[in-house]
């Protein structure tokens, strides 16, 4: 396969400005959640250009796709990710993810016949808090696919995700205004349904595992500070290791936001964002694969630590992994001491060492495909 690799390089090369053109457009236009309406329409633009089949708005989501090349036996699926985080745009580099996962099919294209590929890129929305690869796995999404791949940035390089199952919640409370000052005892207060709450989800931070998380924001709690709070809403995530785990837990902090009501008098309102996100189940195998490519081109992966602890952050690829085949492996932008989801890792994401990434992941993600052509393809 040393041929075919040399093919996959040269055509991700041959592609390489436009790569980081499209990283770059990408970046300049931060869209949220379901809101990714620009980045559809110019991430398979490439890929149209280059021979893909495309198909817009895929299984009836506005702002999903789906491009397909060749005919081969072995079905390659690369997920691009294009969502940014609201008021922090790409804090989490999903601008090179997307230009990634579109370098590697360019590459893969090239030998897709040689080798019995069928080369498939999913455009994958809201994978910030909305579960688009959830829906779209739901609808039919990935259906007999051989193996799912992408490659997320972060401060530096780590082969095996291990991400947090994770569910996502609006939480409302209603209250009463009243006049703070003069009328008191007529106010129902919603906003200190959220105090009592969250200081009861403190407490039981101490009885759940170790490895859980639970925190969330508060979006709106009144408007004026002489009107008691007739209404409050926030959003809450849970973390678990796993789905198992996080049942188990998602009960009890439940129960601590029907303390508020209780306390204050408010009702409660729980809203689920998106159906949960699983753990990874990594194909080790494919792995190997990648870690040896990656090596190759001069990656270098780091020990474990704070710099690598992103590899624990959760994922909508996560559920894809529970049904395909796949990895998550993450790529370093040398970013340090800025790490995901903060402004100065979005200002990292674009630059000499964000590109150097696009196109390594591009690459390494391509051979790593071919190399399971090689071995005949299916786990």
């Amino acid at each position: 396969m040393i041929r075919e690799k040399a093919a996959v390089r040269t055509a991700v090369d041959r592609a390489a400005d436009e790569l980081v053109g499209l990283s770059t457009a990408l970046h300049a236009r931060p869209e949220t959640a379901w809101e990714e309406h620009h980045a559809a329409e110019t991430v398979p633009e490439l890929l149209d250009r280059r021979g893909f089949t495309v198909t817009p708005a895929y299984l009836g989501l506005e702002t999903a796709f789906l491009a397909r090349y060749g005919a081969g036996p072995l079905r390659i699926a690369l997920c691009a990710e294009y969502d940014a985080l609201p008021g922090l745009g790409h804090a989490c580099g999903h601008n090179l993810i997307a230009a990634s996962s579109v370098g590697a099919a360019l590459g893969l294209a090239e030998v897709a016949d040689a080798i019995g590929l069928t080369v498939e890129v999913y455009g994958t929305p809201a994978e910030e808090g909305g579960g688009g690869k959830i829906e779209m796995l739901d609808r039919g999404a990935f259906r007999d696919v051989d193996l799912a791949m992408m490659v997320h940035p972060a401060p530096v390089d780590v082969a095996e995700a291990r991400p947090f199952a994770v569910s996502h919640s609006r939480i409302s409370y209603g209250g009463r205004s009243a006049h703070a000052a003069a009328y008191p005892e007529d106010g129902v207060n919603a906003a200190d349904a959220f105090t009592v709450a969250q200081v009861a989800i403190g407490l039981l931070r101490q009885q759940l595992p170790t490895s859980s998380r639970v925190h969330g924001i508060v979006t709106s709690a009144g408007s004026a500070p002489n009107a008691i709070p007739e209404s409050s809403v926030g959003r809450w995530y849970v973390r678990a290791e796993s789905l198992a785990e996080l049942a188990a837990i998602e009960p009890k902090v439940l129960r601590c936001f029907e303390a508020g009501a209780l306390a204050t008098g408010c009702t409660l309102e729980v809203e689920a964002e998106s159906k949960p996100y699983a753990e990874f189940r990594t194909d080790t195998r494919t792995l190997e694969h990648y870690r040896a490519n990656a090596l190759e081109l001069g990656r270098e992966f780091a020990p474990g630590g704070l710099a690598g602890r992103m590899n624990r952050a959760s994922t909508d690829m996560g559920n894809v992994s529970q049904v395909v085949p796949a990895i998550h492996p993450y790529i370093g932008i040398g970013s340090l001491p800025a790490t995901n989801h903060q402004r100065e890792f979005a200002a990292h994401c674009i630059g000499a060492e964000a590109e150097r990434a696009l196109l390594d992941g591009a690459v390494a993600l391509a051979w790593t495909a071919v190399d399971r052509a090689r071995e005949g393809g299916r786990s």
